[in-house]
This record gives C-alpha cells, sequence and structure tokens, in this order.
C-alpha cells in the first residue's frame, strides 16, 4: 500500500508570496519522502465545509504544471476535476500538456462535479446532475479519443460536438494518461469507472462501506467484460488520526482495508502549510504502509 498526498488548503500564514516556495517544499519533501502522488483540489472557491469560501483557492493545473517543475518522480493530477469546469477538448489537452512537460506523470482525475455555489459565483453553467454525467461520460470519450493517434477525426455527442480531435504532441504516459474516477455513485460513477477508468477514488467511510462499493465495482466490471483486478483502488483517508499525527493510529485505519486490495491511501493535511505535515507524517507513513502489503 501506498501514500498520497492532496492540498486542499492554501491559506499559508505569508499568504499569497509564500505559496510558491511552499508548494516547492512540498514537492522536495514528497519526493525525499517516497509519497507516490501529489494531488490538488480543482475548485474556483475553497469548499464551505473546509472553512469558508472566500479562502484561498488556486487553480489547480496552473499548479499542477508548477509542481511539475519542482519534481521529477511523484505521479502528479486533480482530484478530482469537475466536467464542468472546462471543455473537453481543452481539458485532454491540458492533461496531455501536464503529461508531458512532467515526463508522463499527469492522471486524468475526474468526477460529475458538485459546487453550485462556484460555478453560480463565476457564471459558469451548471446542469442538473444527470446532464452532468452524460457530459462526463462524454468528456471520457474524447479524451480517449485525443489520446489515441489513430483518431484525429470528429465526434458527435448530444453536449459536445468536436470537429477534429487533434492533439499534438501526444503524451508520454503509455498508453496514455492514466484516468482516475472520484465517487462511490453505485448506478452512475462506478459504471464509468468499470467502463474506462484505470482508477477509482473512493472515501474510507469504513472497511464494510468500502467492500461494498467494491462489490458494486466489481459487477459493473463483470457487466462490461472489464477485468476489475486491472483497477487500481485508492481512497482518501479522512480519520482523526492523522489529524492530530498519530501514526500508530492511522497505520492501524489502513491495516483495515488491506484486504480490500487498497492501492494507494491519499492523506489530505489539514493546515496551509502542507510541507510539513509531509515531512512529520505522511513520509514516516511510507513505510508503515509499504509493510502491510
Amino acid at each position: 500500500m501506498r501514500v498520497g498526498v492532496h492540498i486542499s488548503r492554501f491559506d499559508h500564514p505569508g499568504g499569497g508570496p509564500a505559496l510558491g516556495a511552499e508548494l516547492a517544499a512540498v514537492g522536495a519533501a514528497a519526493e525525499a519522502g517516497g509519497v507516490s502522488r501529489l494531488s490538488v483540489m480543482d475548485h474556483y472557491f475553497q469548499m464551505e465545509f473546509n472553512d469558508r469560501a472566500e479562502d484561498p483557492m488556486l487553480e489547480a493545473y496552473t499548479t499542477l504544471g508548477y509542481l511539475a517543475a519542482h519534481t521529477s518522480t511523484v505521479r502528479l493530477g486533480a482530484l478530482v476535476t469537475g466536467v464542468t469546469y472546462r471543455h473537453p477538448g481543452l481539458l485532454a489537452k491540458i492533461v496531455t500538456t501536464l503529461d508531458v512537460l512532467s515526463g508522463g506523470r499527469a492522471t486524468l482525475g475526474i468526477g460529475a462535479a458538485w459546487y453550485e455555489r462556484e460555478h453560480v459565483g463565476l457564471g459558469v453553467p451548471f446542469p442538473p446532475v444527470a446532464e452532468r454525467f452524460e457530459r462526463l461520460e462524454e468528456t471520457l470519450r474524447i479524451c480517449l479519443r485525443m489520446w489515441d493517434p489513430q483518431a484525429d477525426g470528429p465526434f458527435e455527442g448530444r453536449h459536445f460536438r468536436l470537429a477534429e480531435t487533434l492533439n499534438v504532441p501526444a503524451p508520454l504516459s503509455s498508453p496514455r494518461p492514466e484516468i482516475m474516477i472520484g465517487g462511490g455513485g453505485e448506478m452512475k460513477t462506478l459504471r464509468l469507472v468499470a467502463r474506462y477508468a484505470d482508477a477509482c477514488n473512493l472515501f474510507a467511510t469504513s472497511p464494510k462501506e468500502v467492500a461494498h462499493k467494491l462489490d458494486v465495482l466489481r459487477r459493473h466490471c463483470d457487466t462490461e467484460g472489464r477485468d476489475y483486478d486491472a483497477i487500481r483502488r485508492t481512497l482518501v483517508y479522512g480519520g482523526e488520526a492523522a489529524g492530530r499525527g498519530d501514526l500508530d493510529a492511522f497505520t492501524r485505519d489502513a491495516e483495515e482495508y488491506t484486504g480490500l486490495g487498497i492501492d494507494t491511501m491519499i492523506l489530505s493535511p489539514g493546515t496551509g502549510r502542507p510541507a510539513a505535515f509531509v515531512e512529520e507524517f505522511a513520509a514516516p507513513a511510507v513505510p508503515r504502509l509499504a509493510a502491510l502489503g
């Protein structure tokens, strides 16, 4: 089992001028500590349940590009991109650019989007949930088309129409950037994981609940003719152990998920100083979780 770090807060006590140095320090600490992936939130406003919408929030892919320049091995991605935030053709181009400039380390993390306030606030259309899932599936199809060098012709969907799915240069990842779909919706989200994704991302609510979600995913894989074991299973850990720096308790919590085939436990620093969190907690957790299998 591996450790990932998800940066969800940018309220550094030094304000905006300190964020560049802090992010560079996060990248250095992650690589020195053996963290497998770094991710950032893809939001316009800070999530209200994190604190206040008015708190600092950086644009995700600009931030990932900066992290790419300050790292060399860790995998990079948004956790997760809202399908409504960017036109699919542009999104495929953005992720391709991140993949090329990072040397093949990009993940497309994507979901159906949910945060209505930020859409209304910046004037971005926020369709009903059923339409967002339709757009999510079309976006996945478009990205796969743009990452196929033999398929640069038109795409005709219900919501998106592209005259050319031209995408040069091609990604460096082989055969293409990793696709991770976030969320545990049993009727739609996990079906899309089975049909299109290389990885799923769930919340570490409880081993019983996660086992149920994975059973649903397995059934969707059977329906789609997909190898369930080919899909990497990742969890966002929200337990109290990480917040209080209790490495033993965190290891015990993680151990409960080992029998479910979880690949990566993702930690989110609850602070605007994530580099210190990586050095003091995430990096020491790396060998602990590796020993679990």
